[in-house]
Order: structure tokens, then C-alpha cells, then sequence
């Protein structure tokens, strides 16, 4: 089998395509790999060069949430027809929604990772004004969510999202998104150190909080970048003398803070998967998340809650944790078992590939 999948380089969408490429091609698939947005650093494709089934072809356009993208939108279009006219690949998976309905005649998957309505509901608590970028981002998510054979999301919140705001698709399901549990170090012996990822002003994944936490925990922040405008890192600091904000960090170190922290802070207000408490479970860290109906729906009782949006009960849920080793590692552990359980990258992969087969049957039969 062919699969022709789009991405972008920027997040956890290109950690969620390198390991479902990864594992398409291990598993004998070709892959024919394209990107959007910026092109990606040489760390960011090392992952390829030891998979010869995979083609990969990097490109610049602009991604359909920007505000100023509808001529890339309609060049990338163009360009991706071409594509799949040229390597003939036999069925498409698109991680745009504005792919979803291009003119050709073969099967495709469009993946619901998020999407601007339903980030703007999260953060702001409505819809956002019907403005003439909204207008045309909001068609060109239901054209391609029409279009798609099958619509995939991470969570089912999600996929009720997406349905609720643009259309109900001729057939949708949930995937969970994977990661490789090999890739984490597991390390018994942790740190007093409570870790979280996420940019400081982004409202979304509001790390903010732990801020505003009153607590004495030693708190480390991956994924810091000064916004234009924003208070200085200096600032930031300034405040709470106990975290410590690290800034960007690659996979590598990444992992390594992951098995040094016995606590990971899962803050954000919207957030349909969320790969980094994904990546901390197989680090068997103890979640503590935001009461939000994702988290509830992928976590259930293998994490600690604290109160939606609640600083001082975030410091509280810590603080219980910290004066409690034996209830803090039970969570570890429980953590540790149900991404064991639910959230591989291999099941993601066999799921996939049992998707793909049947869009294919079914485009054989009509």
C-alpha cells in the first residue's frame, strides 16, 4: 500500500507523523510524505534517513489558519493534485482540513488535530466574530470534512467539536494519537521537580498557572518563546524564584527531564490530545491535569485533577503529592500502564491501517 500523508513541522503534529511514517514503513508501506509551513530543521528529519520507503517532499505554503493564506491554500491545492496524479498513491491523509475535497479520484482521511473555532471557545468562552478570515477558514473546514471518506480525531471531544462547529462528516472515529514507550526512560529514582511544556503567554496551554501556583515545588518550563509585547523572561522569573524556564528543548533532552521529574503539570485549558502527558506517563510521572473533558475522557482515574483554571488548587493537588510518595508513584504507575494500554504508536499505526484498507475496499466496490 501507498499513503500519500500531509503535515506541518511545527508541534506535536510532526511528533504524531514521525511516528506513524516511522512505523508505515516499517511495516512495508511506501510513504509519500509532504509539509507545510516553515521547512523543517536537519534534527527534525533525521528520523527519515534510515526509512528508504519513505519520499519525502518539504514545502513553504502557508497553513489554512493563518490569516493571509488563501493564495498558498489554492497553490498547495494545485501542487498536491499534481502529487497524486504523478506518485499515484492509493489513499490520502490529510492533517489540513482544506485538502479534503480536492479533485481526484482517490480515498482520503482528513485527521481533526484541532482547529481555530473550537481553540477560540476553549480560551475565550465563545465563538469567534464572523470576520472574512473566520468566514473562509470556516469553509474551507467544512468543504473538507465533506469531502473526507473518513474523519479522524485524537479524542472524541474532538470529534464532537468539530462536528458541533462545521458539519457532521459521512463518517467519523477516533484514533488516539501514539507515541514508542522505548523512547522514555522509565528511571525509578526521581526528582522533587514538577515539569510542564508549553509557551508562558499561550493562553491555551496556560502554563501560566504554575505562576501563579503558591508553591514551594522546584517547577522547570519547556517551550518558552517571548511574544512581541509580552513580559520579558527576566519578568517572569522575577516571580516565582522556584521555576526555572528552559526554554526550547530537543527530543533527547526532553526525555531526559521527563525521567528526572516524579510530576508533570498538564495545565492547558484546550488541548485535544496532548502528546507531552502522553511522553511523562511513559516516563512514569505522575499526572496532575486541568479538570478539562479531555483529559477526563483519555486519563480517567489514572491522573490527579486539580480544580478547571485553579491556580491555588494546582498547588494544592502538588503539594498533596509531594507529602505523598506512596500515592504519588501509585499515579505514576497507573499513568504508566493505561498509555501502555491505549495510547502506543503501534496501535495507533494498526489503526491506520485498518482505516486505509477499508477506504480502499470501499472505493474498489463503488
Amino acid at each position: 500500500m501507498h499513503v500519500l500523508i500531509t503535515s506541518d513541522t511545527v508541534g506535536g503534529v510532526w511528533t504524531y507523523t514521525q511516528e506513524l511514517v516511522t512505523g508505515l514503513a516499517q511495516a512495508g508501506r511506501r510513504v509519500t510524505l509532504v509539509s507545510f509551513g516553515k521547512l523543517p530543521l536537519p534534527h527534525q528529519t533525521a528520523w527519515m534517513h534510515t526509512l528508504d520507503r519513505v519520499d519525502y517532499r518539504p514545502t513553504e505554503y502557508r497553513l489554512e489558519w493563518m490569516e493571509v493564506a488563501e493564495r498558498d491554500i489554492e497553490e498547495s491545492r494545485r501542487y498536491l493534485k499534481l502529487l497524486v496524479e504523478e506518485v499515484q498513491p492509493d489513499v490520502l491523509h490529510f492533517s489540513q482540513y482544506c485538502y479534503g475535497d480536492i479533485e481526484v479520484d482517490v480515498p482520503r482521511i482528513v485527521v481533526a488535530h484541532s482547529d481555530v473555532v473550537s481553540w477560540w471557545v476553549a480560551v475565550h468562552g465563545k465563538e469567534p466574530d464572523e470576520t472574512p478570515w473566520i468566514g473562509r477558514y470556516r469553509d474551507h473546514v467544512r468543504r473538507g470534512l465533506s469531502g473526507a471518506d473518513v474523519v479522524v480525531a485524537p479524542s472524541q471531544w474532538m470529534l464532537d467539536g468539530v462536528t458541533r462547529h462545521y458539519v457532521n462528516p459521512r463518517e467519523g472515529m477516533v484514533i488516539h494519537n501514539g507515541r514508542t514507550p522505548e523512547l522514555f526512560n522509565r528511571r525509578e529514582k526521581k526528582e522533587d521537580l514538577v515539569l510542564s511544556v508549553g509557551r508562558i503567554w499561550d493562553q491555551a496551554k496556560q502554563v501560566s498557572l504554575l505562576l501563579a501556583a503558591d508553591t514551594s515545588a522546584r517547577i522547570c518550563i519547556v517551550g518558552w518563546e517571548q511574544e512581541p509585547g509580552r513580559e520579558s523572561k527576566e519578568a517572569l522569573l522575577s516571580a516565582r524564584p522556584n521555576v526555572e524556564l528552559l526554554g526550547q528543548k530537543s527530543q533527547e533532552e526532553l526525555q531526559s527531564l521527563f525521567a528526572d521529574a516524579a510530576i508533570y503539570a498538564a495545565t492547558s485549558r484546550y488541548e485535544p490530545f496532548g502528546l507531552a502527558p502522553l511522553e511523562a506517563a511513559f516516563s512514569r510521572c505522575a499526572l496532575v491535569m486541568n479538570d478539562n473533558p479531555v483529559f477526563q475522557e483519555l486519563w480517567g482515574d489514572a491522573a490527579v485533577y486539580f480544580q478547571k483554571n485553579d491556580a491555588s488548587d494546582l498547588a494544592r493537588v502538588i503539594g498533596e503529592l509531594r507529602a505523598n510518595p506512596e500515592t504519588r508513584d501509585d499515579y505514576a504507575e497507573r499513568a504508566y500502564r493505561r498509555a501502555c494500554e491505549r495510547f502506543t504508536a503501534a496501535r495507533m499505526v494498526e489503526e491506520y491501517e485498518t482505516v486505509y484498507q477499508e477506504v480502499c475496499s470501499q472505493a474498489r466496490v463503488g
